[in-house]
C-alpha cells in the first residue's frame, strides 16, 4: 500500500494524529469551538506543537473548556493558572480565556448558541479550498478580518485576523489541507454529504 500524503507541517506524531483527525474537522459544538479559540489565542507568538503538547494541561486547568465554568474563574484563579505550568503563563492570554468564556456565553444566549453564531458568521458552510502549496495559503482572508471584527465587537480577545483564520482552519469553517493531502478528499467528502443530508430535511 502507498504511503498516505500528507501537508508537511504534520512531522511530529503530535501534528500526524491531530491533521489525520481533528484539522479542517468541521465542529459544531460550544464546548469544541470554545477550546480551539482558546488554543489559537494561546499559540499567539509560539508554535502549534507547543500548544498541543500542552493541550491536556489546559483541559485540566480551564476545566474541561466548559464556558459556564470558566465564566466563573475570578482573580484566584488566575493566580493558579499563572502558576500551572501545564499552560501558556502570560496574564494577558489567561484573562483573554476567561473574557472570552463570558463573551461566548452572551452571544449564546442572543444567537440560540455559541456555534450557530460563529457558523452564521462563517457563512454557515465550510469552504473549500484548493491549494497545491503551503505558500499559497493565506495568513488572514476577508473572511478571517470579517470575523475577528465581529468577534471584537462581541467582546471577545486574542481575536486578530490570522488568529482567527487558524481558527476557522482547525475548526474546518474552512478545508486547508493541500490537494495532495488524503484528508482533503476525505473533509470534502463529509462536509458535502451532511450538506446533501441538511438539503434532504429542509425539503421534507
Amino acid at each position: 500500500m502507498a504511503e498516505r500524503r500528507r501537508c508537511s507541517w504534520a512531522a511530529t506524531p503530535l501534528s500526524l494524529r491531530y491533521h489525520d483527525e481533528e484539522w479542517g474537522v468541521p465542529q459544531r459544538g460550544d464546548r469544541r469551538l470554545f477550546e480551539f479559540l482558546v488554543l489559537e489565542g494561546a499559540q499567539a507568538g509560539l508554535s502549534w506543537e507547543t500548544i498541543l503538547k500542552k493541550r491536556d494541561g489546559y483541559r485540566r486547568a480551564f476545566a474541561g473548556f466548559d464556558p459556564e465554568a470558566v465564566a466563573r474563574f475570578g482573580a484566584r484563579d488566575v493566580r493558579r493558572l499563572l502558576a500551572d505550568p501545564g499552560i501558556v503563563r502570560n496574564r494577558l492570554k489567561i484573562e483573554s480565556a476567561i473574557a472570552n468564556a463570558r463573551a461566548a456565553l452572551a452571544v449564546g444566549e442572543a444567537h440560540g448558541s455559541f456555534a450557530t453564531w460563529l457558523w452564521d458568521l462563517a457563512g454557515g458552510a465550510p469552504r473549500t479550498n484548493r491549494w497545491r502549496s503551503l505558500s499559497q495559503i493565506p495568513a488572514q482572508t476577508d473572511a478571517s478580518r470579517a470575523l475577528s471584527k465581529a468577534l471584537k465587537a462581541a467582546g471577545f480577545r486574542f481575536v486578530g485576523p490570522t488568529t482567527c483564520y487558524a481558527f476557522m482552519q482547525a475548526v474546518g469553517m474552512v478545508n486547508d489541507h493541500l490537494t495532495s493531502c488524503f484528508r482533503h478528499a476525505e473533509i470534502t467528502r463529509a462536509a458535502s454529504g451532511r450538506s446533501t443530508r441538511g438539503r434532504r430535511r429542509e425539503a421534507r
